[in-house]
């Protein structure tokens, strides 16, 4: 009797520790898939967000639609002071039109050719004017043209000086250019010019020259006060030479 009840009691304890086992290992298993599910929830919410309407992942780079309507370029402004003349070169540019995007030279007789609209006056014209011109040509062959018109190079307003300076040649002509401006962009005077001698050359209106003495020393010395009769500059114009013997 005692034996039976020495055995009982040592199996007793050994169920007892099974069954507790058995119980702990159902409830980590039902808090593994319970964990599992709401991960899975999670996940498959944070992928399907994407694909609802009205919504759209910051990542996402969207392209415009090729019916959208473009939005045309911003064209260089054209100057709307300075007068064409002959030999000036023009950039023309014609936006998406590169058959028509060209660097043209205005010819001896004031005129440009461009396709489609074929010869067209320049000379005379401000670059805006010209532009509004060539607008009005091409309006039979594009829709909606939109021309600039800059002037690339100046060679119609271009003054010549010769002779006895440091940098001899062709410069181009501004406002209120005048003999001692012009001296002063070739460099000034070499040792041996004669400063008294100098004198422009222009093209008077019926095709002939004149001559215009200028006297750099009294113009100097009446500038600064040491003169009675003070030398005036000259001021240029289009196509003088100055000579600087």
């Amino acid at each position: 009797m005692g034996n039976s009840e020495v055995r009982a009691n040592s199996i007793r304890p050994k169920g007892l520790g099974k069954a507790f086992v058995k119980s702990w290992s159902n409830l980590a298993l039902k808090s593994c898939v319970l964990t599992c599910a709401v991960f899975s929830a999670n996940l498959w919410g944070q992928v399907a967000a994407p694909n609802q309407p009205g919504t759209e992942p910051d990542n996402v780079v969207t392209s415009s639609s090729p019916a959208q309507t473009e939005t045309p370029v911003t064209l260089p402004r054209a100057d709307d002071t300075y007068i064409i003349g002959d030999e000036d070169v023009l950039s023309i540019s014609v936006w998406k039109e590169l058959d028509l995007t060209k660097v043209i030279p205005v010819r001896s007789d004031g005129k440009i050719s461009l396709p489609l609209v074929g010869d067209v006056q320049a000379a005379g014209r401000t670059p805006a004017q010209l532009a509004e011109d060539l607008t009005a040509a091409l309006r039979g062959f594009i829709t909606d043209p939109q021309v600039t018109v800059i002037v690339q190079e100046i060679k119609s307003r271009n003054f010549n000086i010769l002779g006895q300076v440091v940098k001899p040649g062709s410069y181009p002509l501004t406002a209120d250019t005048t003999v001692v401006d012009a001296i002063a962009l070739a460099g000034g005077f070499k040792d041996f010019a004669k400063k008294k001698a100098v004198y422009v050359v222009r093209q008077a209106g019926n095709g002939t020259e004149i001559r215009l003495p200028f006297n750099y020393e009294a113009f100097i010395k009446g500038k600064k006060g040491k003169h009675a009769s003070r030398e005036q500059d000259i001021q240029l114009k289009p196509h003088d030479t100055i000579v600087v013997p």
